[in-house]
């Protein structure tokens, strides 16, 4: 009979010394919340169309706020950077569509920057009392940031564009896409904070009545503040009502190479436009809308295409809001057309927002270095200068096309400059069938319900929509098929408060984070000073 002797290995393993499991033990608690964080990304993404499952964003900053609380600003930056991956690498990956990962992970790391800046900051202010108004404030001092830099900024992924479908959406309305974020984040942070003095309570150390009663504001007052903003949403026709049709060519196939098929876009587009003429009756519509780049062929130094557009104009027999690539000069313009069937080409409006990397490369000579696809972009669209406003039969539409929606201020000028309605032309065709058309109809719902006006979006291949001025679509066409939308719309000249304020609400919330971060640090300052010996 044998025996099987034990080895010191052997024993090691099957009862691990307890300096080892000390060693695992803090390793798991380590990655706790990086790994919370990183989830809590996700969930925030998981709360953006095309799902309507909003509130998932409040159980997200909960979870960030937990990950934040009493951690140092380095910590802090690294937690949001990894909140920010998870959010963003999800919400992005559209980007990578036709021009593979590389521009897409690029993006996505970059703009998580952002969202690490906005977790330092949120770190340093997590000790104060109120910390949830505090740290509301600080997301959205770095969500105006990214807005606006590098490269005229990216608001995409903005908290409010995720809430088209929720309970906060009217106070969209009341102070634009910083105070619907606000609130969505501020009752996130406000959930976390009366779960954790709760905990507390339960286990003996009852919290102050002011930090119960701060709590308690956090997770509340927006709410009732979204309740009260109801009354700003209408979609009363203050202006009378106009008939507006959206024509949907579709493209010969979806990829960056169908402007190679620039001419069989256009005739999609003319020959949806005339089936529509077929099945109205004289005098039905008042206005057309076609969407960006349904004629990628110049129709001013192209008597062919010219020619096209104007037989179906002329068919439907109301003005058409043409979607055009136009060279003046040596500069080349993404420009809409308004086209009258007695008239001809009778305004233009030139887009503003270019997208960087799309329709014009910064740093060019750089960037051509690390990739070939900027030889995609062979010249660089150049920017217009005014807002963009028709006038269509018995509407004044204001117009901002694809990428500017995401813009606050684009579409907030041409309300101001008298808009009684919003066309939002775009061109999703590079984009496939991914979630992008989805985000960025979201947007223009947003948009309806900030300026309380109608917003129609016509794109070449779909989603196009009817959107109301309280944000509900009321028609809306498949992806990748020819189709028109007819619809009769209210026309709307009253302002709302976001409109009137303008950027005022966004800046008085970065001054809420500013300041935030200028208590949490003002004693850090003094003791530093104290201790090189100089008066703080």
């Amino acid at each position: 009979m044998t025996a099987t002797a034990t080895t010191a290995d052997d024993a090691e393993r099957l009862d691990p010394p307890p300096a080892a499991a000390s060693r695992r033990v803090r390793l798991l608690r380590r990655l706790v919340r990086p790994l919370t964080a990183a989830l809590a990304g996700v969930l925030l993404y998981l709360s953006f169309p095309p799902r309507t499952v909003w509130w998932l964003a409040l159980p997200a900053f909960a979870a960030l706020a937990w990950c934040l609380r009493g951690r140092r600003a380095r910590a802090g930056f690294g937690l949001g950077y990894l909140f920010g991956l998870g959010f963003l690498l999800p919400l992005l990956v559209w980007t990578g569509v036709e021009v593979g990962p590389v521009p897409w992970l690029a993006l996505a790391a970059i703009e998580a920057l952002f969202v690490g800046a906005a977790g330092a900051g949120i770190a340093v202010v997590s000790r104060l009392p109120g910390a949830p108004l505090w740290s509301a404030g600080v997301w959205i001092l770095t969500e105006a940031a990214r807005a606006r830099a590098p490269f005229g900024g990216f608001p995409w992924g903005k908290v409010a564009f995720g809430q088209a479908d929720g309970l906060f959406l009217p106070l969209a309305a009341l102070g634009g896409t910083p105070v619907l974020g606000f609130a969505v984040v501020l009752t996130g942070f406000g959930l976390y904070e009366a779960v954790r003095l709760l905990a507390a309570a339960r286990a003996g150390r009852p919290p102050r009545r002011t930090l119960a009663a701060l709590a308690l504001g956090a997770l509340v007052l927006p709410l009732l503040a979204a309740l009260g903003s109801r009354a700003l949403v209408s979609d009363a026709a203050e202006d009378g009502t106009t008939t507006v049709a959206l024509v949907q060519g579709n493209v010969p196939r979806a990829g960056l190479d169908f402007n190679a098929q620039r001419r069989a876009v256009l005739d999609y587009h003319a020959r949806e436009t005339r089936r529509l003429a077929d099945r109205i009756s004289p005098g039905e519509v008042d206005l057309v809308l076609w969407p960006e780049n349904s004629s990628d062929i110049d129709p001013f130094t192209n008597g062919d295409a010219r020619a096209v557009i104007e037989d179906a104009v002329r068919a439907v027999g109301a003005p058409v809001s043409i979607g055009a690539v136009v060279e003046d000069g040596d500069r080349l313009y993404n420009q809409q057309v308004l086209w009258d069937p007695r008239k001809g080409p009778v305004d233009r409006y030139n887009k503003r927002q270019v997208q960087p990397f799309g329709e014009y490369i910064p740093l060019r000579s750089l960037i051509s270095v690390f990739s070939s696809d900027v030889d995609m972009v062979r010249q660089d669209f150049s920017r217009g200068s005014r807002p963009g406003v028709f006038r269509m039969a018995n509407a004044r539409v204001g117009l901002a096309t694809c990428y500017e929606a995401a813009f606050d201020w684009a579409v907030r000028d041409a309300v101001e400059d008298g808009a009684q309605m919003i066309s939002v032309p775009s061109n999703n065709a590079t984009f496939g069938h991914s979630e992008m058309t989805y985000q960025q109809l979201a947007m223009s719902r947003i948009r309806a319900v900030e300026h309380s006006r109608t917003v129609a979006v016509p794109v070449t291949s779909g989603v196009s929509a009817v959107i109301m001025p309280d944000g509900r679509i009321v028609e809306k066409t498949k992806m990748f098929t020819a189709q028109s939308l007819v619809e009769e719309v209210p026309l709307r000249s009253s302002r709302t408060p976001a409109t009137r304020l303008g950027t005022l609400p966004e800046g008085l919330l970065v001054l809420v984070g500013a300041g935030g971060l200028g208590w949490a640090l003002a004693p850090a300052a003094r003791r530093r000073f104290a201790r090189r010996g100089r008066p703080a």
